[in-house]
């Protein structure tokens, strides 16, 4: 046996079913073994950064670790971003990457590039594996790191002499998660927070889903009465439908969410991590609250806001604990009167264009009611990622996996792509911008090719949407460098990949191509949806400023003093 059957056998060990890459000459070694699994597909993706994200949707699918594997060199580099992205939005995800060999590894080989020292910052771990004994515990390791504690991606780097080289195998141990152990003080503290608080709100962030917990959540929150709102990376992780769902916070969020956040004296936040675009200007976020902070990462606690109550461990174990310590909840009658007033008169809603075009809010509410809560949605970055965020009604968690720390433009097609090769009897649509989907989409050549049956509905205002949208409010409507035109064509360039390509530029059409892309199962679909240029995403909290200063799109400012400028 050499390292490179080593490295198969030890992914086959593991559990590992999908491995998304690209073979060039310093990973060639593994591919020679990975031709005879039984046990591992692979899919050929046409970039790096196609294969990164792929891993992260599978990963958010599936719950289980994501695995991609590139080159040296550009190849590993091209792994960057999805690493930072997995990074930022916890995801376990390992990426094999080939190493020039040992002998010339510091002389500025041929694809040569320090891919471990790169990678550092950026995951959990980073490893240069330089004996190839040390495959399979190493390995083995990796999958545990990953999904251990905070899951996040970790890097193995394989020099291609110790892939050649001979080595011994040794059956790795199995992964196993480790969860850090709950303070039971901690839980009486905050269980008896919550009966005392008159405010208090639910903080729901990513970690809700990452832990499974879901079920908990909607087991505390009917126990105690308590308004629910969910992060970009937790919608899904508490019913829309819910009455006590008050729906996203932050930048974006609805007026009842920002308002809850913003007026509690208590907030119970669960695997969130308090980031500006939730709290705005953090010096006014929430003054008058009190925190209970929940979190498996012990780093993310007052790292950002003071939490009065600490609480280190896996949101499964902290809410199946305040659940057997909280009986019921206090009045919080005053409050459910102050929140339904204002989700009866800040709903979420929308404009249609003066121009008669096609109002980019109405697609995506169309396709969420269409297609239904079952389905796995995926979008890219900017205006149509908060639309999707906002007008698709989400039931389950993992139901919305997008780019929400980093903000990676390009995200959808390729975690489309990983999603459904996770959970391929689910329907999986990708939400993108035309500006997003010309970054990624040659990977609709790889999901034709796969049969892999995404599909992709492209909110094509002609523009980088919400770049243009700050340089209308910040910039005096200068658009530099905002308009992308009309070129390409995206339904030839579906067809031209293997797709089915369709448009649709008008109302009474959206209904109809919709149902269309859904009776095709044997290929991807992609839907050029021809909308306005000019529709914007509100309400708005305007990077900087306090949450009390929530614009709508008529300029209201519902938690501000008209007059005065001063907080309600």
């Amino acid at each position: 046996m050499n390292g490179a059957l080593a490295l198969i056998k030890a992914l086959e060990a593991v559990g590992c079913e999908t491995v998304f890459g690209i073979p060039g000459g310093a990973i060639l070694p593994a591919y020679d073994p990975l031709f005879d699994s039984a046990k591992i597909r692979h899919v050929l993706t046409r970039h790096e950064q196609g294969a990164g994200h792929a891993a992260s949707g599978y990963a958010q699918a599936t719950g289980r670790v994501g695995v991609c594997m590139a080159t040296s060199g550009p190849g590993a580099t091209n792994l960057v971003t999805p690493l930072a992205d997995a990074y930022l939005d916890s995801l376990p995800v390992v990426a094999i990457t080939g190493q020039v060999a040992r002998p010339v590894i510091g002389t500025d080989a041929f694809q040569e590039a320090d891919i471990r020292s790169i990678t550092l910052p950026i995951t959990k771990h980073s490893y240069q594996v330089t004996d190839p004994d040390d495959i399979p515990h190493v390995i083995a390791e990796a999958f545990t790191l990953a999904a251990s504690g905070r899951p996040g991606p970790v890097l193995v780097d394989l020099p291609k002499d110790v892939l050649a080289a001979p080595a011994a195998w040794t059956e790795p141990e199995p992964p196993v998660v480790v969860r850090p152990r709950l303070d039971p003080a901690g839980v009486r503290q905050a269980a008896d927070l919550l009966a005392r608080a008159e405010r208090p709100v639910f903080y729901v962030g990513g970690g809700v889903v990452r832990a499974g917990a879901a079920a908990l959540l909607l087991e505390l929150a009917e126990r105690t009465g308590v308004p629910v709102v969910t992060t970009l990376m937790a919608r899904g992780a508490f019913p829309d439908s819910h009455p006590q769902h008050l729906g996203m916070p932050g930048m974006h969020g609805t007026v009842a969410a920002v308002a809850a956040m913003q007026k509690a004296d208590l907030l119970v936040a669960l695997g969130a991590r308090f980031d500006d675009r939730v709290t705005g200007s953090l010096a006014r976020f929430a003054p008058e609250a009190l925190v209970v902070h929940a979190d498996i990462d012990p780093a993310e606690i007052s790292k950002n806001r003071r939490a009065d109550v600490p609480l280190v461990g896996d949101c499964r174990d902290v809410l199946r604990a305040l659940n057997a310590s909280v009986t019921t909840g206090g009045d919080l009658g005053a409050w459910w009167a102050y929140l339904d007033g204002l989700r009866t008169t800040f709903p979420l809603g929308y404009d249609w264009p003066e121009d008669g075009s096609l109002a980019p809010q109405y697609v995506i509410s169309r396709i969420g009611e269409l297609v239904g809560p079952e389905a796995i949605y995926t979008s890219g970055v900017g205006q149509h990622q908060m639309w999707a965020a906002q007008f698709v009604r989400y039931e389950r968690p993992g139901s919305f996996i997008n780019s929400g720390g980093l903000g990676t433009m390009g995200f959808a097609v390729p975690a489309a792509m990983g999603a459904v090769c996770g959970a391929p009897d689910r329907q999986v649509w990708a939400i993108d911008g035309d500006g997003c989907f010309q970054m990624t989409n040659q990977e609709l050549a790889t999901c034709a090719l796969e049969g892999l049956p995404i599909k992709v509905a492209v909110i094509n205002n002609g523009n980088l949407g919400m770049v243009r949208q700050w340089q209308n409010l910040f910039y005096g409507s200068r658009y530099s460098q905002t308009s992308l035109g009309s070129t390409p064509d995206f339904a030839l360039l579906a067809e031209a990949m293997g797709c089915v390509g369709l448009r649709c530029s008008s109302r009474p059409g959206v209904d109809d191509v919709v149902r269309e892309a859904m009776a095709v199962r044997d290929r991807p679909v992609v839907i050029d949806f021809v909308v306005g240029a000019d529709a914007q995403v509100w309400p708005m909290v305007a990077a900087g400023t306090g949450n009390d200063e929530i614009m709508t799109a008529r300029g209201l400012r519902p938690l501000c003093d008209s007059d005065t400028g001063e907080d309600l």
